[in-house]
């Protein structure tokens, strides 16, 4: 049984692998969310030129094609997302990645190996919150 959170969010999830986006759907669905998961950061990119809005941004930093990096610096070229806060979850977790995540407006930064994905949707909540006042 899993307890409803108060506040649905909506979120876009954007990685790669297909066992992360199942778990992180159903554990984001279960705690009363609109989460739309995509396998790449090119698709996550045609649904926000089409205007879809998020309350946040969940997404890898190393994936096929375009990387977490290329994708974050296009979101805040192009001005995509201008109201939703963006999360890093990866395990990549240098103080280099991290900062150039911020540089291209990542406000979170959670390390995948080392929060099970419960306290990930808690983070991610709380992160929401506080920027979405």
């Amino acid at each position: 049984m899993s307890v409803q959170n108060t506040n649905t969010y909506s979120i876009l999830f954007v990685d790669d692998d297909e066992f992360i986006v199942d778990m992180y759907s159903m554990k984001f669905t279960e705690a009363g969310h609109d989460f739309k998961a995509v396998r790449s950061a090119k698709e996550a990119l045609e649904i926000l030129r089409a205007g879809n809005k998020f309350d946040a941004i969940l997404t890898d930093l190393i994936m096929p094609e375009m990387d977490g990096f290329d994708f974050l610096k296009t979101i805040k070229e192009e001005s995509l997302a201008p109201d939703a806060v963006i999360v890093v979850l990866s395990n990549q977790g240098e103080k280099e990645d991290i900062a150039r995540a911020k540089e291209y407006g990542a406000v979170g930064h959670i390390i995948k190996a080392n929060t099970i994905p419960s306290e990930v949707v808690k983070i991610v909540e709380n992160i929401i919150s506080k920027y979405h006042k």
